[in-house]
């Protein structure tokens, strides 16, 4: 019986895992799926990579879910799905163990803006591929929810909402000049945040519109943002989601 694990690996770690899977003896076949391939497709080209093995909830779910496509690895001995950081278009069926047309994704100059916040820090980063090219992090006061009732509550959360407006405006301010100057070279852009304030922050900045067709959905998990929060969510945003099947 087949059984999953998953794990995300970093552009260093998943070439190496590449190089790997070349350099093997098995027999294999390699899959190429574009983001948004209709289920018929995907389930046509799942019948001929896994042959005989019936298709696996796990990896229907993941390329189904997949915002950036999908590659699959299949063989008797090495068994396995990357999703890409970045979106993939290849539509593919290799033979063997071909990792060309993702290593091709991986080894892609891009130029990526991140923008980190939670209420109270921020951090902004614009990167070349790793090297970073302008940042600013800063903070702002927002004070914690009031736990106590009645009218003082709703004045402190009133004080509290015109805090987080007035720290919105500030980053956003501090968005505009950081991206600006890159904006025609950005080729993604990633938020790392809590969910909620993220969603609150686009909302009132403006000018992030303007980068909305180049915004990737996943979320970079960031605790507090700060200068050294960029180096790791750059990481984070080149890392791809894997997941290996092995007998149990």
């Amino acid at each position: 019986m087949l059984k999953s694990t998953t794990h995300r690996l970093k552009k260093h770690q998943l070439l190496r895992l590449l190089d790997e899977l070349a350099t093997g003896s098995q027999a294999g076949v390699s899959a190429y799926l574009p983001q948004g391939l209709a289920a018929a497709e995907t389930v046509k080209i799942l019948q001929i990579v896994l042959k005989q093995e019936p298709a696996l909830p796990d990896i229907t779910t993941a390329i189904s879910k997949s915002k950036t496509g999908a590659a699959v690895f299949w063989g008797e001995q090495r068994k396995y799905l990357i999703v890409p950081p970045f979106p993939s278009t290849e539509n593919l069926i290799l033979q063997g163990y071909d990792s060309e047309p993702l290593r091709s994704l991986l080894n892609q100059d891009r130029t990526i803006a991140l923008v980190l916040v939670r209420l109270g820090a921020y951090a902004i980063g614009v990167f070349h591929s790793h090297k970073l090219l302008a940042s600013k992090v800063g903070t702002g006061l927002v004070h914690a929810r009031h736990k106590k009732g009645g009218s003082s509550q709703h004045r402190y959360e009133r004080h509290r909402d015109k805090q987080i407006e007035m720290f919105f405006t500030r980053v956003c301010a501090h968005v505009q000049e950081k991206l600006e100057p890159y904006r025609q070279q950005i080729n993604y852009l990633f938020y790392g945040g809590e969910g909620f304030t993220i969603r609150s922050f686009r909302e009132q900045c403006r000018y992030l519109n303007k980068l909305d067709s180049r915004t990737m959905e996943r979320l970079l998990n960031i605790r507090e943002p700060k200068q050294a929060s960029l180096e790791a969510a750059i990481d984070d945003a080149w890392s791809s989601q894997v997941i290996q099947w092995q007998e149990s």
